[in-house]
């Protein structure tokens, strides 16, 4: 076999797990968003009523995709394709990552390059492996929407759109480790660039103009800065444009071999965003194991905590909207509490919903905390600390621990952003109790991934990373989509976003909190306990 062919393979074994996930799921949401949508708009005038609102709010369209048609096919593009662009997104920037600045990182790039492969031909097999794994996505998600019984042509077109936006994101992701002297900052980059870019899309569709039977937009000029616009553009089960889809593959591809030759330019573990130089001694501050989690984590989770106040915000400053498109479409307010369980009034159906998302998103900020410990003790820096006075059950505790407070801040932004929405909209003043539970509940949800992530860095080191945001994946999937498409009750409540207290009338309703608070605890004594007799796994 050539060397760019065990190059490949290599790639290929060490990311069929990870890279099954991604696409499998992808696929799964393709498909489970069809029967979502034929069961909550079935008929015509549900679709336009839904258009014809989102068209008149910008805030909708900011969060789905391009109106393009009342067909089922292009209603359902309109609901879920940005969704599997952001899917293929997100996993081709980490794959580019993960096989050019984490492997040089951890010192592995450097031996490879010291055999005749070079310094290009492992790039390259980056390259190639993540235009196949954004080829197998494609077909596995056309075929998936092919099962429902949609056309073929538009179900081909978005695929490969949601493919091209990947395509696009692994050059994104390619240039980012050429730039960035880390995999976590080259990381943090591109996911910085993945939400801007999402956000500008939304900008740019938000102020397109409407169609005059307002069922389709003409987006405005920032859409077409955007990947995640580009994909969009096809217009899938409408007009199926083609060629807007291969300004995504042409832009990743220009990318990745700008990548090639910026690499060539640089010495190895060499940057072109310098880092910024340290202290010449530490801070009194940092005299504990503790400080340095926080000092190593802190970034962050202020990223998370901005994030939540924005969820937060929206909490209660959308009720207005969502009372005007469930007065033309009551499906809208029957999802809604499917999806948050609420019983009461609407605008506690939608403090619900965003809490739902913010407890998702603190579940997100827990995961990137403690899988920190899996890396110091990949790169070696683990070992230093553990030579010290430090015992393991310490060491891992201080990360579970900046884990949890992580999601009490992010969950402590949302609440106060919410409070002060609705302060100044003059709400009703039980909004403040209903904000307070829901917050409450959620902070209780996204403690549960930072015990479970830390119990599968004990058990499973070295799949610590893909099992633990396979959780919230799953867990997120479940929990906000699974009773828009139509899945069994008892299957949603697996998750612990879906079964958080809610105000139930002057009273709270506590569901499954008794079970989360012993989840919590089990979970993070059976880490702490075990972690006693683990030994250290070093190595990715």
């Amino acid at each position: 076999m050539s060397t760019f062919g065990v190059l490949l393979r290599q790639r290929i074994r060490r990311d069929w797990l990870q890279l099954t996930l991604w696409i499998v799921g992808t696929a799964l949401m393709a498909f489970a968003g069809y029967a979502g949508v034929s069961q909550s708009y079935s008929t015509l005038a549900d679709r336009q009523n839904i258009l014809a609102a989102a068209l008149a709010n910008p805030v909708i369209l900011m969060f789905r995709g391009l109106p393009s048609g009342t067909s089922e096919g292009a209603f359902l593009a309109f609901e879920v394709l940005p969704w599997l662009a952001f899917l293929a997104a997100l996993m081709s920037c980490f794959l580019a990552v993960r096989h050019t600045r984490g492997d040089e990182e951890a010192g592995r790039a450097e031996l490879v390059w010291a055999t005749p492969a070079g310094r290009r031909l492992p790039t390259i097999a980056t390259i190639v492996h993540g235009l196949l794994a954004n080829i197998v996505l494609a077909i596995l998600t056309t075929l998936a929407l092919i099962g429902t019984g949609l056309p073929a042509a538009g179900s081909l077109l978005a695929g490969t759109a949601a493919a091209s936006c990947g395509i696009a994101f692994l050059g994104i992701g390619l240039l980012a480790a050429q730039l960035m002297r880390t995999s976590r900052g080259a990381n943090s980059l591109t996911v910085w660039v993945l939400v801007a870019t999402f956000l500008i899309r939304g900008i740019g569709n938000a102020a397109g103009t409407p169609s005059d039977d307002l069922s389709s937009m003409t987006s405005a000029w920032p859409a077409w800065l955007s990947p995640f616009g580009w994909a969009e553009q096809t217009r899938p089960y409408d007009t199926d444009l083609v060629w807007p889809m291969l300004l995504g593959v042409g832009f990743g591809l220009v990318l990745a071999v700008a990548s090639v030759a910026l690499q060539s330019l640089r010495d190895i573990d060499a940057s072109f965003v310098a880092e910024r130089p340290g202290r010449v001694s530490a801070r009194p501050s940092l005299a504990s194991p503790h400080a340095l989690v926080w000092r190593l984590t802190s970034g962050s989770i202020v990223g998370w905590a901005v994030g939540g106040a924005i969820t937060g915000i929206l909490a209660t400053t959308l009720s207005g909207l969502v009372d005007q498109i469930s007065g033309e479409n009551p499906a809208v307010a029957d999802i809604l509490k499917k999806i948050g369980g609420a019983t009461g009034g609407l605008e506690e159906v939608v403090v619900t919903v965003f809490f739902t998302l913010l407890g998702i998103l603190a579940a997100c900020c827990a995961v990137q905390t403690v899988v920190r410990a899996r890396q110091e003790e990949a790169r070696g820096t683990a070992e230093a600390v553990l030579a010290t006075p430090i015992g393991r059950v310490r060491w891992l505790a201080d990360f579970v621990i900046v884990g949890i407070v992580a999601v009490v801040i992010v969950v402590a932004a949302a609440m106060l952003a919410g409070w002060a929405g609705i302060w100044s909209n003059g709400g009703d003043g039980s909004l403040y109790r209903i904000v307070a539970v829901a917050g409450l509940g959620q902070a209780v949800a996204g403690a549960i991934f930072a015990v479970l992530t830390a119990l599968v860095f004990v058990l499973l080191p070295r799949a610590t990373t893909a099992v633990a945001w396979s959780l919230v994946l799953l867990a997120a999937l479940l929990g906000m989509f699974g009773p828009l498409f139509g899945l069994p009750e008892w299957s949603a409540n697996l998750s612990p976003f879906a079964v958080t207290p809610v105000v139930d009338g002057t009273g709270v309703d506590v569901r499954g909190l008794w079970w989360l608070v012993l989840v919590l605890a089990a979970g993070g004594a059976a880490a702490l306990t075990l972690m006693r007799r683990r030994e250290l796994a070093p190595g990715a």
